[in-house]
């Protein structure tokens, strides 16, 4: 018997006014409401609204058989409080069923890790905290932004108290062995690690409509057939990718839903597959072996390195500048100053400063709402000054009001 970890992250990044439209100096309301209200109701409607419908559904009619887990950022649940509360709403439906396990993240999808550790305990305490509010329930599995992680960052997680953690099974990693295993951290052994299938995954995740591809048209039962083929071994299958496959980067025309609806069954009538969540699939098998990763990996790109972020001048420049402003915030210990940090931190805004070429490069253009990475950066790195001006503003008048 094999078991299907089924997981999904669930992230919608804030917006920023373009700098065409932003008045320096003079507007401090950095976030573009209206596209961001418009961006949010429209994948409500075409992925996450249907798309829960349809896992209670699948719940409810396999009786508890089928199950998966969540990570939602922190960022992803304000928007749903301010724009989409039914969103909300029927997450909440989910997390009653006992069924759907909900990840601890970056409160922000930050990059935090590779800031220091501060930053990535604070992100991830704030995180934390927003799905023990919204789902009764204190997360002890954790999935890094992008599934950024090292031996190091596996520690500090681990000292967090997870006791599990999602990582991608990168080929320069992995070598010759297979991610269908449990595995360790190579520094505290008492971290386990589920790693992503990426293969398995991004059948469905990119290739489910692909016309080119070879195994078009993908169904339930093809899909069935390989999970339980001899030449897929191994104990676990990690299927991890973006919920927003479901409906907005696959959209319902090419029958990613039915698909779905399928799933499930076909796979329980095998009677060689079970679905669990990332806790009780950590729990249910012994690791392997310990995975050395003494450098950062994700699951971004062919590199499946952080050079989707973290990979050019213009997005070290603005990495560096950001959390330069810590050490200021923690001074001011004002919530309203904490907010706009917290979507400044936002991997994408780095994320569309790239420059990628070939495969990646499209990638990264069907995900960027700039002309250019130098228009992007010149975006974040106008609101980042103007953010930076109005901090120390706020402090010369702290320091003001403790004088007198």
């Amino acid at each position: 018997m094999k078991t299907i970890c089924l997981y999904f992250q669930v992230h919608q990044p804030w917006r920023l006014k373009k700098y065409r439209f932003f008045n320096m100096g003079k507007d401090h309301n950095y976030l573009d409401d209206m596209l961001n209200r418009s961006i949010m109701q429209k994948v409500a409607r075409q992925c996450y609204l249907p798309m829960n419908a349809l896992l209670l559904k699948l719940i409810k009619e396999n009786k508890g058989r089928f199950r998966c887990s969540f990570s939602i950022t922190g960022i992803a649940l304000e928007q749903f409080r301010t724009f989409t509360p039914e969103v909300l709403d029927s997450f909440k439906e989910l997390a009653a069923t006992g069924c759907v396990e909900f990840l601890g993240e970056t409160y922000s999808h930050s990059l935090a890790a590779l800031a220091s550790k501060e930053d990535f305990v604070d992100q991830v305490k704030l995180h934390s905290a927003a799905i023990k509010k919204e789902f009764g329930t204190k997360p002890t599995a954790f999935r890094n932004t992008e599934l950024i992680y090292s031996d190091e960052i596996g520690a500090m997680v681990a000292d967090m108290g997870f006791k599990t953690m999602l990582a991608e099974g990168a080929r320069h990693v992995l070598g010759w062995k297979s991610p269908n295993y449990v595995y360790a951290n190579a520094i505290d052994q008492k971290l386990r690690l589920l790693l992503r299938n990426y293969k398995l995954s991004d059948d469905i995740a990119f290739r489910f409509s692909n016309q080119g591809w070879d195994q078009y048209p993908l169904t339930a039962d093809k899909y069935v057939s390989w999970l339980t083929d001899e030449n897929t071994p191994g104990e676990v299958l990690n299927l991890f990718m973006d919920y927003e496959t479901f409906g907005e980067h696959q959209n319902a025309n090419t029958g990613i839903f039915d698909f779905m609806r399928a799933l499930p069954k076909a796979a329980l009538a095998s009677g060689r597959l079970e679905f669990a969540t990332v806790s009780e699939t950590a729990k249910k098998y012994q690791p392997v072996a310990v995975l050395h990763c003494p450098h950062v990996m994700s699951w971004a790109d062919e590199e499946r390195d952080v050079t989707a972020w973290l990979g050019n001048e213009l997005q070290n420049e603005a990495f560096t500048k950001l959390y330069a402003m810590k050490e200021k915030l923690a001074k001011l210990k004002n919530s309203d100053y904490d907010y706009v940090w917290n979507f400044l931190q936002t991997s994408d805004h780095f994320y569309y400063m790239a420059t990628k070429w070939l495969s990646d490069g499209d990638v990264h253009s069907y995900f960027n709402p700039y002309d250019s990475s130098y228009d992007a950066f010149i975006n974040y790195m106008n609101v980042l000054s103007d953010f930076q001006i109005e901090v120390e503003k706020a402090l010369e008048a702290k320091k003001a009001k403790t004088r007198k």
